[in-house]
């Protein structure tokens, strides 16, 4: 049989497996060309905006590149690279292999290898990663414009949809440190559109199967009435959200606090409401910063740090790191084993700080060691707040901890 012979019965070999759906991957090999740091090519199915078309990746020793194109003129350049530059070409497809190679006489032979486990094609067109949260038939995502009725994501709203998802996995690990079934309530303050309270009640709910009591804490009444009737209409009816600021909500009993992105000493309020209830677990995403940089402006402490921070964008660095460092100091104060860490939801949003508080020791329960370290805490704290002009910080003071002796 001829080249051109074997090349034909190839391609359509590859075109037959698409229409059967019975089409893995193509991998191309022994690449004989000019291009010195292309190693190898693979094609493989997959499906944009609605159209079936094959990816190609062309791996070179440092980067990968990819190209796609309509099957037929994804079936022409295999054709194409088989014909001149690689020198073997493999098919996959669920019922076989078929393998392609040129001879050192340049001869082409086929030969066939049986495939004994069926592998089911994909056509997504990226891996998808396993969701905690997924999105078909969630009354809630459809009522916030993150999926249609058949529990398609949007295209505008993938960043948010990953980034709750991103909340609740962080969550979900943290909720792990907490001694089994003590979730009874969760209370998000400053909860606003609802997008992360309605995933993590349903987390809690139909993942980890727990009867939570959750609340979301929301100063504007339109966001409140909004969420409210998202909750009825999903059947939530452990959920609700209530009207109010941080500052006046009146606690009692919290399992686990959340307040992410409550603006500047907003965050203060919503840690001391944590402590004050005994909180298990307290997460807070911070920003603004704005009470402490003032605190650092108004004095100009003199220290080492000095040429930076008379530089405004490394001083509202500087006074974020303060900030958060001192909350971390006065929630282990107050008998918290902490986690400062920085965490990108996505390639398009921002960077945030999450600073979490996971309760170690109850009220009265702290042994002479303990008192110790509670001292030297206080001392940490006073001079981090001399070192930086800092006349006070507003956690601490709401706590009282600067009157204390």
């Amino acid at each position: 049989m001829s080249n051109q012979l074997h090349l034909q019965q190839f391609q359509q070999q590859i075109a037959e497996s698409i229409s059967s759906n019975t089409f893995l991957k193509i991998s191309l090999g022994n690449y004989q060309g000019n291009e010195k740091e292309l190693k190898n090519v693979y094609a493989r199915r997959v499906k944009i905006k609605r159209t079936d078309m094959l990816s190609f990746t062309y791996r070179y020793k440092t980067r990968d590149i990819i190209k796609n194109l309509p099957i037929p003129e994804g079936i022409r350049l295999v054709a194409n690279f088989i014909s001149n530059d690689f020198k073997v070409c493999t098919l996959f497809t669920t019922l076989k292999e078929v393998i392609l190679e040129h001879s050192k006489k340049q001869l082409i032979s086929v030969r066939e290898n049986i495939v004994k486990a069926a592998v089911q094609p994909t056509l997504s067109h990226n891996k998808e990663k396993k969701r905690i949260i997924q999105p078909t038939g969630k009354t809630y995502l459809q009522e916030l414009k993150i999926s249609d009725a058949e529990g398609n994501v949007f295209k505008n709203a993938q960043d948010k949809y990953r980034q709750i998802n991103q909340y609740v996995e962080i969550l979900s690990a943290l909720i792990k440190e907490l001694p089994a079934g003590k979730i009874n309530s969760v209370v998000d303050m400053g909860s606003g559109k609802g997008y992360l309270t309605f995933a993590l009640y349903d987390y809690l709910h139909n993942v980890l199967k727990l009867d939570t009591k959750v609340t979301g804490v929301e100063y504007r009444e339109d966001l409140v009435t909004l969420c409210n009737g998202i909750a009825g209409n999903s059947g939530f009816d452990k959920l609700d959200f209530v009207p109010g600021t941080i500052e006046n909500y009146a606690v009692e009993s919290i399992d686990l606090l959340i307040a992410l992105h409550a603006c500047d000493t907003a965050t203060d309020d919503a840690i001391y409401k944590g402590i004050m209830a005994n909180a298990g677990l307290i997460v807070v995403a911070p920003c603004c910063h704005k009470q402490i940089r003032r605190e650092m402006e108004k004095n100009k402490a003199k220290n080492e740090l000095a040429f930076l921070t008379r530089h405004g964008i490394f001083m509202e660095r500087q006074a974020e790191m303060v900030t958060d460092g001192i909350r971390a100091l006065i929630l282990e104060y107050c008998g918290y084993k902490t986690k400062v860490f920085e965490f990108i939801s996505d390639a398009h949003t921002p960077k945030n700080v999450l600073v979490v508080g996971i309760k170690t020791t109850g009220p009265g329960q702290a042994d002479k060691a303990q008192e110790e370290k509670r001292a030297e805490i206080k001392q940490k704290i006073a001079e981090s707040k001399a070192y930086f002009g800092i006349g006070y910080h507003h956690l601490e003071r709401i706590l009282g901890l600067d009157k204390q002796v």
